[in-house]
């Protein structure tokens, strides 16, 4: 009983994703699952910091990922946030907890030449429409670092070839505004003449199959990885990567920090920092193969 109300308290208040409610649900039935084997029975008001600990201690020694046990901590915080609302819960054990420490990763990105040269291969985009579709789909997400999800959202209203500027819904709905260049205003127009003569059935979103239909997230994630399987040194494939290398090449071109922030739509600033640390990570690279000194 709580546990559906609290999904209807994610969903109607809080404006989470149904991805997020999905993955919040099964985090906090094993939470349950686990509470229940310890004490025989679960009862929030029972639960104290020491049971959430020994919880977070059992998906370590189950081979968790940090990113993933700290995911479910996150669900059972703000599952007895939602109890101390309704009067259920006396207090949060989960709030002081920390979890597991997640191992930094450098976003992996495509360099701007290498970018540029699987754009401009006129082999790998069929003289079609699907074909042209697909390059201005790597392109954009280039040009603009915005998500899949964003991507895929884009209607034709969000366009404004006045102003020159693209607008996009990120998580919870928050929107956001990008500019866009001369150059890339150009081929939009140009896809979307291509996308009117070529499509009978016509649609509310910018980028459509050929039926004319929207296209879908996993539809958009295999474009981009066949396009970017030509380069063989990247260990990720995915429209992300085109979005790190986009943040990396602002940040190494000289945009402030702050700006970059807000063109991804990242709600803090951190999210935004792991970047510095690749361009940090380039700047050494170009020194000790540069500098005679540094040279080994």
């Amino acid at each position: 009983m709580w546990k559906e109300k609290w999904i209807q308290h994610l969903r109607n208040e809080k404006n989470y994703s149904s991805h997020t409610e999905i993955s919040y649900l099964t985090d906090l039935t094993q939470f349950q699952q686990f509470i229940e084997e310890e004490c025989g029975e679960f009862d929030p008001k029972q639960i104290d910091s020491d049971l959430v600990r020994l919880w977070i201690a059992h998906l370590v020694e189950e081979g968790i990922k940090p990113r993933s046990a700290n995911r479910k901590l996150s669900a059972v915080k703000t599952f007895f946030n939602y109890l101390n609302k309704i009067g259920a819960a006396n207090g949060n054990p989960a709030e002081k907890i920390r979890g597991p420490k997640t191992p930094k990763k450098l976003p992996v990105f495509v360099h701007h030449e290498e970018m540029i040269r699987v754009i401009d291969d006129e082999r790998a985009y069929p003289d079609n429409f699907e074909g042209q579709r697909d390059r201005f789909i790597i392109e954009l997400f280039y040009v603009t670092g915005i998500r899949k999800s964003e991507l895929v959202g884009i209607k034709n209203s969000d366009v404004d070839n006045y102003t020159k500027t693209l607008r996009v819904t990120g998580k919870r709905n928050k929107q956001r505004i990008i500019p866009l260049s001369d150059d890339t205003v150009e081929k939009l127009k140009k896809y979307i003449q291509l996308r009117d003569r070529e499509i009978e059935n016509k649609s509310s979103y910018l980028f459509v199959k050929k039926d004319g239909n929207p296209m879908y997230p996993k539809m958009i994630y295999n474009i981009v990885r066949k396009h970017l399987d030509s380069i063989p040194t990247l260990s990720k494939r995915s429209p992300h990567v085109l979005r790190h290398s986009f943040a990396t090449e602002m940040l190494n071109n000289g945009a402030e920090i702050n700006a970059v922030k807000e063109l991804l739509g990242h709600s803090s600033l951190a999210s935004t920092e792991v970047y510095t640390h690749v361009t940090f990570e380039e700047l050494k690279k170009v020194y000790h193969n540069a500098h005679p000194r540094a040279k080994n």
